[in-house]
């Protein structure tokens, strides 16, 4: 498939849902911000979805923070002492917390808000599997009770899906969504303001008490709120987002389509630059549950049939310095990264070989449900040439347009394909998780307690696990390299790249913090 034939195509689906045009954005006070995506969920531990996520960023706040050297520093927390041996720790919660509803955030709303979280997050399992209990002996003492000291459990806790919230909402089943947004941070969620499918407002929480030390730095340090609305509105056609900006209608566009990039770059009083530097990288994520990818010897054909050059070229040729190939479970040059076994990525493609090897796989030629998303341009663009050449190499692929809310939706669901169920979905993996094995979702193979796709993966388990008992950088390091040998013969995705998404903004927009979209600190001048 040619890249001018997905630039088109991606075009064609996103234009009938294009937003109409908007006014002048708002005046100093009001924020009007345009996401990648409509936000599906409001629970960031039922689901990993980066729109969730900056929601959260807005909405909740956690115990400990990561500066922009992801470095972490104590947030909710005032500190924290180790005792036992480092078996026995308890963290003090600093004065002024309190929740949106007022009630006052109180130690057990942490605890229980932890334990939620330590069932699905990858991290928080390697915390949970190392608490003989989490306890609340008073109420702004969080006490941990481990098997055996874990130097990393502040890191843990620093994740931003460890929200905390209410104990009331933290009971919830985490395999189901909590009932409404109750945080303690910054920004309150509007939800009587809320639009499905186009509009998200956040107002300023007067009640929130930024810590009194500390630089802001990432979603670390002091939450400053300068402003007093932010209002989301979700445009999926990028030419009316990319007008939209030049013309003054919104103040900050999160993910400009990487094909509009240069033209944007001339636009006057517009900004753009790299906020993340934890990248995307693409994710051709298969389904275990189900055949045919229950099987490793069919994942492994699949794997061989996709080319991450051809792939990123359709997703950001423009903006070719943006990209990177021979990517594997981490971003390339990051301390984890390995380059072993890359060369599966971009070996030359024998298509009839390879419909040779998916038929002795035990291939039967059945439907593959194949999720793409047409409102995010790089994931349709991924989505339809990687499909193309699953196509190419024997795999019957029925690809299915919809937008990015509903693939969150769906891609939950663990029916069978004839039940509403799925077999392949396309998403960009971003954050921690490409950087370390830690909170990295998608090569876990514990089973039902994964990832959506739920694959079991014993010796891949086996070396997570090992790599928090690694001494130093060097066996961590070490410990990397042998998980991803592990992963090319026993594939839980297809890497099928990796690329650094900018961001564009007005001139006047100030002091936007680094990394995700927060919007506490930055000031609108105009």
């Amino acid at each position: 498939m040619k890249r001018r034939t997905v630039l088109t195509s991606a075009i064609a689906a996103t234009a009938s849902l294009a937003a109409p045009r908007l006014a002048r954005a708002d005046g100093p006070k009001t924020v009007t911000f345009v996401p990648h995506a409509d936000l599906a969920s409001i629970d960031p531990v039922w689901t990993t979805a980066d729109i969730t996520r900056n929601y959260s960023l807005a909405v909740f706040d956690t115990l400990y923070a990561y500066d922009a050297q992801f470095k972490v520093q104590p947030q909710m927390a005032e500190g924290h002492k180790v005792e036992d041996g480092g078996k026995t720790v308890e963290i003090t919660l600093r004065d002024g917390l309190a929740f949106h509803d007022g009630q006052k955030v109180l130690a057990r709303d942490c605890a229980q808000s932890i334990k939620r979280f330590g069932t699905r997050n990858p991290f928080g399992q390697a915390l949970m599997q190392r608490v003989d209990e989490i306890s609340a002996p008073s109420d702004t003492v969080i006490r941990f009770r481990l098997k055996k000291p874990f130097p990393l459990l502040t890191t843990a806790l620093a994740e931003v899906y460890c929200a905390i919230m209410p104990e009331r909402l933290a009971q919830t089943d985490p395999l189901k969504q909590i009932p409404e947004a109750i945080g303690s941070g910054p920004f309150k969620f509007m939800a009587d303001e809320r639009v499905p499918g186009s509009r998200v407002v956040f107002t300023k929480n007067a009640a929130y008490v930024p810590r009194a030390s500390g630089i802001p730095s990432f979603n670390a340090g002091p939450k400053i709120v300068n402003v007093d609305r932010v209002v989301w509105t979700f445009i999926p056609d990028p030419s009316t987002a990319s007008a939209a900006l030049q013309q003054g209608e919104i103040d900050w566009w999160e993910n400009p389509s990487l094909d509009l990039v240069p033209q944007i770059k001339t636009y006057k009083d517009v900004t753009m630059a790299v906020k993340d530097r934890t990248g995307e990288i693409g994710c051709l994520r298969f389904n275990q549950l189900f055949p045919p990818f229950d099987s490793a010897a069919i994942r492994r054909v699949a794997l061989q049939a996709i080319d991450q050059k051809e792939v990123m070229e359709a997703v950001c040729g423009a903006e070719p310095s943006l990209y990177k190939v021979d990517v594997g479970l981490f971003v390339p040059g990051t301390p984890m990264a390995s380059t072993v076994g890359v060369e599966i990525t971009r070996a030359p493609k024998d298509y009839a070989k390879l419909k040779k090897d998916l038929a002795a796989a035990g291939y039967d030629g059945r439907k593959i449900v194949v999720l793409g998303a047409t409102t995010i341009p790089t994931i349709w663009a991924q989505a339809q040439v990687a499909s193309d050449m699953l196509s190419k190499a024997g795999f019957n692929i029925d690809l299915q347009p919809m937008e990015w809310g509903s693939v969150v939706q769906r891609r939950a669901s663990r029916e069978p394909v004839d039940k509403g169920g799925w077999n392949i979905f396309f998403t960009w993996l971003g954050g921690f998780g490409n950087i370390s094995p830690a909170p990295n979702i998608a090569i876990r193979g514990n089973g039902a307690g994964a990832w959506f796709g739920w694959p079991t993966n014993p010796k891949i388990e086996e070396l997570w696990a090992a790599w928090f008992e690694a001494p130093d950088e060097a066996a961590q390091k070490k410990i990397c390299e042998q998980m991803q040998v592990a992963f090319w013969q026993d594939p839980t995705y297809v890497p099928t790249g990796m690329y650094e998404q900018p961001t564009a903004f007005k001139t006047y927009m100030k002091d936007i913090p680094e990394g995700w979209p927060q919007f506490y600190t930055l000031k609108k001048l105009a």
